[in-house]
């Protein structure tokens, strides 16, 4: 990065200018911080290309279009002005280094490097295609790496009909070397996903043997051995040759599909999980992340650019995602996504006016990203990032964060190894997680052997109760904890003299833990009957038919099966069933919405997180979470903001004391912390989470879940 010139802007767009990426023949390149404190890669198109309407209309166009993407793999543009005098874009900004400098400083990466490259560029490209856009410039240039998979950059959108590397005045769009046959002649085909496919097996031949398929020298002797002649392709190994081969035929139609490529990529069904890159690159990657995090904001130089009179002041696109896909700021990251600083993990921060930069402390997000509890890994990753961006943009932290996520995939085994690997990096103070219940021991096991403050969101877990475990921190009740909506629902909002509860006993404990609430507090003081469907029943209108014999005038569902919730809910209106029907979290679930249809409609749930909308003080978060992924929170998202929330309370109160393992592990149960989702504080004795007010009532309305309030506070049923 260069540092700005004088004739610079200091922002664009409201994005605040912090250097020179780059510059070149279609514009410029700036690193900036969105208002939200992101980082960003800004391109501003220089005017002559903006002043051409053709440029124009497809800038717009493929945006809008580009703006759609959410693929984990692809680095989508989040904001855009094409009306500008100066059209600009906005991405987020990786500061991983692109495939071609890292095979041209490193050398040609393993075989099972270039599997993993293929598999997830295949991923992004067809995300890509089914956006409507065609890549154009499959590259290694356009290709930056990250832990846990490539990125894809540049979707064609800021090149200019007719730009290239040829000097030719009848030249195509596209890189010589890289550019498929059918496409190195002006006036030929359109570009389309074929093409692309070509150009990724260029990419992966380059990957596997440090040289191009088709050489190098002038760009027109390499577009026509690109047309006439076979690619050389002697030191791609053995394994790759029938993917990379096949990739370069002639022919489009004799080239595989992006599916198809990636199951010759996967013949032996190891997938694309774990760690790809080979020494150096993790830690170069670490290392540019650092410094990106140690970025100051320049003092302003002047006005942004003056818009052309009648035009918006910034035209940002709809959907802006400054995080897309699991992505980061820094590392557009997921799984093994990481930044920080070896070993300044504990040390104390330097006194105000030392000259000395604040320390870099880590934590750590362990969680399920890519297997059956993905959306519930997503929400702790992107709350999680938000509340590290947030902390870190604050103009007088005494130390800033760092985020290192890892996906165990919901695999025992897994997540064991994960445990350990985190557990064993000394720059880790805390870890967050898992985001599945059975994950939970192995994890307290491991955490409480290194000393590593454990912090469960949304995870059940009998350690919650057990003093022993004193580094395990539940930032949550206990799923008994669902009982007390229920009763509250039933007693003052809707009474009910006589419940009846449908407990599904092949669902877990959960079912018997309300039940057993329910039982030792009838709602109204009435009565509570149990009326059990034994594991594998199936008999929901059965269960109805006595139930409705005996006069209940609520039902409960306690078990955590949506399926099960919306057999019962379908018996229910089948029956004429009209008075409360009551559920919990588990089985909240779109699912439950799909297969219950009409009869969803009213039925109540108790859950343990919060709709942030509803939240004044979370506005902030809700609008920096629409804007960085286009979507309002999703559950839980909310509870992990808050999770790095009350570490960072955690380790400023520790200012003196040292701020390490040992000493996170013991300040955070005396630490109070309001949050957005809700005050966070614990017994001293018991170190057990006071739970007062900690849980909601949601109810199905037209397809969706309404939040109806915290259940002390709802009083009526609206």
């Amino acid at each position: 990065m260069r540092p700005l010139h004088p004739a610079d802007p200091a922002a664009i767009g409201g994005h605040r200018l912090l250097g020179r990426l780059g510059s070149g023949g279609m514009g410029t390149v700036y690193l900036g911080r969105s208002p939200e404190g992101v980082l960003v890669a800004v391109k501003v198109i220089r005017a002559d290309h903006g002043a051409d309407p053709a440029f124009r209309a497809r800038f717009r166009r493929e945006a809008r279009a580009a703006a759609g993407l959410t693929g984990r793999w692809v680095v989508p543009v989040v904001a855009a002005d094409p009306e500008a005098r100066e059209p600009w874009l906005a991405t987020p900004f990786i500061p991983g280094p692109s495939l071609a400098e890292a095979v041209g400083g490193y050398g040609a990466l393993p075989a099972r490097s270039v599997r993993v490259l293929g598999i997830r560029l295949a991923e992004a490209l067809a995300e890509v295609h089914a956006a409507g856009l065609v890549h154009r410039d499959v590259k290694p240039g356009n290709v930056l790496l990250a832990p846990d998979g490539p990125r894809l950059i540049d979707f064609g959108i800021a090149r200019a009909t007719g730009a290239t590397a040829l000097t030719a005045a009848d030249a195509v769009v596209g890189t010589p070397g890289y550019l498929a046959p059918e496409l190195a002649r002006a006036g030929g085909p359109v570009a389309g996903p074929p093409g692309d496919v070509f150009s990724l097996g260029c990419v992966l031949a380059y990957a596997a043997s440090g040289v191009t398929p088709f050489g190098g020298g002038h760009a027109a002797a390499v577009v026509f051995r690109t047309v006439h002649e076979r690619p050389v392709l002697d030191c791609v190994p053995a394994e790759l040759l029938e993917a990379v081969g096949g990739c370069l035929e002639k022919d489009p139609a004799a080239r595989p599909t992006l599916e198809e490529l990636t199951a010759l990529l996967d013949a032996e069904g190891a997938g694309a999980e774990g760690e790809w890159l080979p020494a150096p690159l993790p830690r170069i990657i670490a290392e540019r992340s650092t410094r990106a995090l140690d970025l100051p904001a320049p003092e302003p130089t002047r006005l942004d650019t003056p818009q052309v009179p009648g035009t918006a002041a910034a035209r940002l696109l709809t959907r802006r995602r400054l995080l897309a896909a699991g992505g980061a700021a820094l590392v557009a990251g997921a799984p093994l996504a990481w930044f920080t600083t070896r070993g300044r993990g504990g040390r104390r921060t330097p006194p105000a006016g030392s000259g000395r930069e604040p320390a870099v402390h880590t934590l750590a997000l362990q969680a399920d990203l890519t297997g059956p509890g993905r959306d519930t890994g997503r929400a702790h990753e992107r709350g999680m990032r938000l509340a590290v961006e947030r902390h870190n943009a604050l103009p007088d932290a005494a130390f800033r964060l760092a985020l290192r996520v890892a996906d165990d995939g919901g695999d025992p085994a897994r997540a064991a190894q994960t445990a350990k690997e985190l557990a064993a990096d000394p720059a880790v103070l805390a870890l967050t997680g898992p985001t599945w219940d059975a994950a939970v021991p192995e994890l307290a096991t491991t955490c409480l052997a290194a000393d590593l403050t454990l912090l469960l969101v949304s995870v059940d877990s009998e350690l919650n109760a057990q003093t022993q475990w004193r580094t395990t921190c539940a930032t949550r009740p206990t799923d008994e904890g669902l009982g007390m909506p229920v009763l509250h629902y039933l007693s003052q909002v809707r009474p009910s003299r006589r419940t009846a509860v449908v407990e599904d006993a092949s669902n877990g404990e959960p079912a018997w833990l309300v039940t057993r609430v329910l039982q030792q507090s009838p709602p109204a003081q009435g009565s509570v009957s149990v009326h059990r469907i034994p594991q594998g029943g199936s008999d929901y209108a059965g269960a109805v038919r006595a139930l409705t014999g005996a006069g209940a005038e609520a039902v409960v569902y306690t078990g955590t099966s949506p399926e099960g919730a919306a057999r019962l809910a379908r018996a229910l209106a089948e029956a004429g069933f009209r008075g409360p029907r009551v559920a919990v979290q588990h089985a909240m679930e779109p699912a439950f919405v799909s297969a219950a249809g009409a009869a969803a409609e009213g039925w109540v749930f108790a859950a343990l997180f919060t709709d942030p909308a509803a939240v004044p003080a979370a506005a902030g978060f809700v609008a920096a979470h629409r804007t960085a992924y286009g979507q309002p929170p999703a559950r839980w998202a909310t509870e992990a903001y808050d999770a790095v929330g009350l570490v960072a309370a955690a380790l400023t109160g520790l200012e003196g004391e040292g701020r390490d393992r040992a000493g996170l592990s013991r300040r955070i149960f005396r630490t109070a912390y309001k949050g957005l989702a809700k005050e966070i504080a614990f017994d001293a004795a018991t170190r057990a989470l006071s739970a007062d007010g900690l849980a909601h009532l949601y109810r199905a309305e037209a397809g969706a879940f309404r939040y109806l309030g915290r259940y002390p506070d709802v009083r009526a049923d609206p």
